[in-house]
């Protein structure tokens, strides 16, 4: 199977030069494309490059992106403010004095205190530097998307497929219960109208049963329903294989099985016929909601 579910979850990071960058995608149902991204302030502009990878692989539904880039510091980055170490130091000294402290001062604390130790700048690194890499971790994570989005539609499919016989088995039933369906009311308009006629004795002009069986077939004939009926969930197990998005148009071939199915159910005078339009009718629920989730 082809289908591929619109929910899936797909996340890739990476350390390379002085970055590290960090990606988590997530999709839900939505009848079109739609992205909702948020990256770390001062690369916006690579916005428009990972939508344009995003929608190379999804068609359809919400996407929900993350993105985080971190400059990696290196000693370079960072200076000592003496000035404000030594006016730690030299305050901290006047206090233990004055108490009659005897603890060493050690750096380590020291260099924690603020202004001691100075971040020489904060600035965004230029996007087009960090591209590369954002590239390959978003590529990495819309694969990890996509495989799990395959393995949802797998399972979606597997039960598309089972409704869909369950369909096609009370369709069968359908059919053949309307071969004998007519026979059964002649039989039975004979019974009760020549046993009420008889009594008055009266006869019975076959003539007159032809002819209301006749209407009676003819109002209730869905020959035609069913022959489409079969061929719309033929076409739905056809476009169950397509390699391409297919969500939309297995919505419209559902709509189409269920119109054929209530006309099926309003014209047909039969307590089986009537049970086998029930259990369609139910297969097509479960099918309705299943291709919400699907592209």
């Amino acid at each position: 199977m082809t289908l591929l579910s619109m929910t899936g979850f797909g996340e890739a990071r990476t350390e390379q030069a002085d970055h590290a960058v960090n990606i988590e995608l997530r999709t839900i149902n939505s009848r079109h494309f739609k992205l909702s991204l948020r990256s770390t302030d001062g690369y916006g502009s690579l916005d428009a490059r990972i939508e344009a990878i995003l929608r190379e692989s999804i068609r359809r539904g919400t996407v929900h992106a993350n993105l985080k880039i971190r400059h990696l510091s290196s000693l370079d980055d960072f200076r000592i403010n003496a000035q404000m170490l030594e006016r730690y130091v030299d305050e901290l000294q006047k206090i233990a004095a004055k108490r009659d402290l005897c603890e060493e001062l050690r750096l380590e604390p020291l260099a924690s205190l603020p202004g001691v130790v100075e971040q020489l700048s904060t600035e965004a690194s230029e996007p087009e530097d960090v591209w590369p890499v954002v590239k390959a971790v978003v590529t990495e994570a819309l694969e990890k998307l996509t495989k799990m989005r395959a393995e949802e539609g797998e399972a979606l499919a597997a039960d598309l497929t089972e409704q869909c016989q369950t369909v096609a088995k009370s369709l069968d039933i359908i059919a053949q219960r309307t071969e004998v369906v007519v026979d059964h009311y002649r039989q039975r308009l004979l019974e009760r109208v020549g046993g009420a006629l008889s009594e008055l004795q009266v006869t019975l002009e076959p003539a007159d049963l032809t002819r209301e069986v006749c209407l009676f077939a003819e109002r209730s004939d869905i020959s035609e329903e069913v022959v489409r009926l079969r061929s719309h969930l033929q076409q739905f197990e056809k476009t169950m294989q397509l390699p391409e998005s297919s969500g939309r148009k297995l919505e419209f071939i559902c709509q189409e099985m269920g119109r054929e199915t209530n006309t099926i159910g309003s014209k047909a005078n039969d307590a089986e016929i009537s049970a086998q339009v029930v259990e369609i009718k139910t297969a097509l629920e479960r099918i309705r909601e299943q291709i919400q989730n699907v592209e």
